[in-house]
């Protein structure tokens, strides 16, 4: 017997909130994975979520408790305003509470039509699916705020794309799969009672603290806006670049969600973009901060009616709040930086010395990541500098950075095993690097062969441990396995 149900507070909203649809059944569904440490650690095991079936999570079967819907929402992408978009491949089943009292929500994609579908066929190719959930659960084991994987399924049918490949489905869970733009979607409708509903929705269920407040829209705004902040704080410090950071891909509890032309950097660029569909670098690396700022004051022109009723003051008081953004993304990223370069202590000079690296970083055409694992690997003299330096076309420009590095260092007052601990606790030895992720999705999906995709998952599982034998998982791609370009799954 459950003794966790599983209930969808979402679905008391109303109708305008969502379409109510049951998963279209696939012909032979197989697992590919289940998550069995997520699951233990949500308090699974008393729901029906607590063994790995495939049918559970290929949508043929769903809980009896269950009520599936497809969420409404609008978006800008990419600067454009769509009005009706919504859960176009996926349902959301409802939440459990975990043991901890969080509510947790569980979502599926890659379930078929729905009325927010428009020309799409609902399903999802086994490529993105594979993707979503290296990625995903690597963020997790980086420390980043992130929706989490847990189960992906083979349907046994095929997808439509430019060629026609296995499709997969994935359950994923996370706080909630609200986003900037289901706040978007009432208000382009001129229905402020939505936008409430929805607010008092998202303060209730997320942010109850606030309920007390004499101001609560304006508490919810800061807390979206410093968690925004803090979240991609974090991709820059990792050389994340989500790719597709439209209003309706931005979640209101600070995590990352929709992993769609998603990617790491390998070789440093300020400008860096992977995305096949981001033709003129809107969602470039160095844009993000820019870009979660900009879709900010998106949700802000939604909340400004329940700020106050007159337009002008709703502005005036809300502005001051919208100046936070840029404050608090500069101190997360600031402080996160300092730990990747081994600074306790904190001088003005510090950003100073970290722009420059990064400058050194791109005109040497260094590798992100293995710049930063060997840097913590650094002794106080430059006895073993070797591997350092290799990284970089321009030697002597390093050369000279490491010692204006080492200066700063001993004005440090902690040991410097500690200062090597905190460096390697932040600098992770393995990402999942796009080469390893296309060549999981080549083997999966053009031979049958998910054992790539294993493998490399569990390596991501402990990011910052060098683990005997794996070497190939942390090395930069040969010229002929550098990825160019990532995809949405659409």
């Amino acid at each position: 017997m459950e003794t966790n149900p599983i209930k969808n507070s979402y679905f008391d909203l109303g109708r305008v909130f969502y379409q109510s649809i049951r998963p279209t059944p696939v012909r032979n569904p197989e697992l590919i994975i289940y998550n069995q440490a997520l699951g233990k650690e949500l308090g699974l095991a008393a729901t029906a979520f607590g063994s790995a079936d495939a049918a559970l999570y290929a949508g043929n079967q769903i809980p009896e408790d269950a009520q599936p819907l497809a969420m409404a929402y609008s978006g800008h992408q990419f600067g454009h305003f769509t009005p009706n978009l919504g859960d176009g491949r996926a349902i959301l089943l409802g939440q459990v509470v975990t043991p901890g009292g969080r509510s947790i929500d569980i979502h599926m994609k890659g379930t078929g039509k729905t009325a927010f579908s428009r020309d799409g066929d609902g399903r999802a190719a086994l490529g993105p699916v594979l993707r979503e959930y290296l990625v995903s659960e690597a963020m997790y084991r980086l420390g980043v705020p992130t929706t989490r994987a847990l189960a992906a399924v083979s349907t046994g049918e095929a997808v439509y794309r430019e060629r026609i490949l296995p499709g997969g489905i994935i359950t994923r869970v996370a706080a909630s799969f609200i986003r900037i733009g289901t706040f978007e979607y009432f208000t382009a409708r001129d229905d402020m009672a939505g936008v409430k509903r929805l607010a008092d929705y998202v303060i209730d269920t997320h942010y109850p603290q606030l309920k007390e407040s004499e101001t609560p829209y304006l508490g919810l705004l800061d807390t979206v806006i410093e968690g925004q902040a803090a979240l991609i704080a974090q991709w820059m410090q990792l050389g994340f670049i989500h790719g597709v950071m439209n209003t309706d891909n931005m979640s209101i509890t600070g995590e990352t969600i929709d992993y769609g032309p998603c990617a790491f950097m390998d070789h440093f660029a300020h400008d860096r973009v992977f995305s096949s569909i981001d033709r003129h670098g809107r969602y470039a690396y160095n844009n993000q901060p820019n870009i979660g700022l900009w879709n900010l004051i998106r949700l802000t022109e939604c909340l400004l009616p329940l700020i106050d009723a007159d337009a002008e003051t709703a502005v005036k008081i809300a502005q001051p709040h919208l100046e936070k953004f840029i404050h608090s993304y500069q101190q997360h990223w600031l402080k996160g930086m300092r730990a990747k370069f081994g600074f306790k202590s904190e001088f003005d000079e510090d950003k100073a010395l970290i722009d420059e690296l990064f400058a050194i970083m791109a005109e040497g055409n260094a590798d992100f990541t293995l710049t930063f694992y060997q840097l913590s690997r650094l002794e106080m003299d430059a006895s073993d500098d070797a591997a350092m330096l290799a990284l970089f076309d321009d030697a002597p420009a390093i050369t000279r950075w490491l010692a204006k590095w080492r200066e700063r260092l001993r004005r440090e007052t902690s040991d410097d095993d500690g200062r090597k601990t905190m460096m390697r606790s932040v600098n992770p030895v393995y990402i999942p690097r796009n080469h390893l992720i296309e060549a999981a999705i080549r083997a999966a999906e053009d031979r049958g062969d998910l054992t790539v995709f294993h493998a490399l998952h569990e390596v991501l599982q402990r990011p910052y441990e060098v683990q005997p034998g794996k070497e190939a998982y942390m090395q930069q791609p040969q010229p002929h396995e550098v990825v160019q370009q990532t995809f949405c799954g659409t």
